[in-house]
């Protein structure tokens, strides 16, 4: 049973994100999901959650520092810092970018996969550079389910290409079809008849 997926996305990522999370139903949903999307250090706090909120049921909001982790919500990696999954919640962190990123795709992979394992989801859409590709490698080693937006419809291929470059996937989808994937795994069973 998956209890937690994470995605990973850079340049085109807003709207990729809001395609994604339009097919998600609050009611359904049983598992976490949390994203790290590339953005500039001064974004303004609060915003991108705003702005995925609008297309989604599912409260949408910046994770916090220590903060438990609960199902049915999408949390977002906040600007400048690295998100992190620890023990059934998050940790904020500051050490260097990783693949000239704060807050960094791999980081979150990587630790949702130590935490989650075979109960773990990845999915890496579109951007501009690699990262991603190796915490999405790490997913697939510990037993987790692995996506990977199909680069042809992404925004940006550059990401999508290294992370198929790095690992076997479990499924390389258009962008359109990653969200009812998610809703096949992360959903109570009558999401699926709908």
């Amino acid at each position: 049973m998956i209890e937690i997926a994470v995605i990973g996305a850079s340049w085109g990522g807003l709207q990729a994100l809001t395609t994604v999370l339009s097919s998600l139903v609050r009611e359904d949903l049983r598992a976490s999901v949390v994203i790290a999307q590339h953005r500039s250090p001064d974004s303004a706090k609060g915003l991108l959650p705003q702005l995925l909120g609008y297309s989604s049921t599912v409260p949408v909001r910046e994770a916090g520092d220590k903060e438990p982790i609960a199902p049915a919500t999408i949390y977002v990696a906040p600007p400048d810092y690295h998100l992190l999954i620890e023990e059934r919640h998050f940790a904020l962190a500051t050490e260097g970018r990783v693949q000239f990123a704060r807050p960094s795709i791999d980081v979150l992979f990587e630790t949702a996969a130590e935490a989650y394992a075979d109960r773990a989801l990845g999915v890496i859409l579109t951007g501009a550079n690699a990262d991603g590709a190796a915490g999405l490698r790490s997913i697939r080693e510990h037993g987790g389910l692995t996506v990977v937006q199909d680069p042809t419809s992404a925004e940006k291929s550059a990401m999508p290409a290294a992370a198929l470059a790095a690992t076997a996937v479990d499924a390389v989808l258009p962008l359109e079809e990653i969200g009812p994937f998610l809703v096949r795994h992360c959903c109570e069973e009558r999401a699926r008849v709908r």
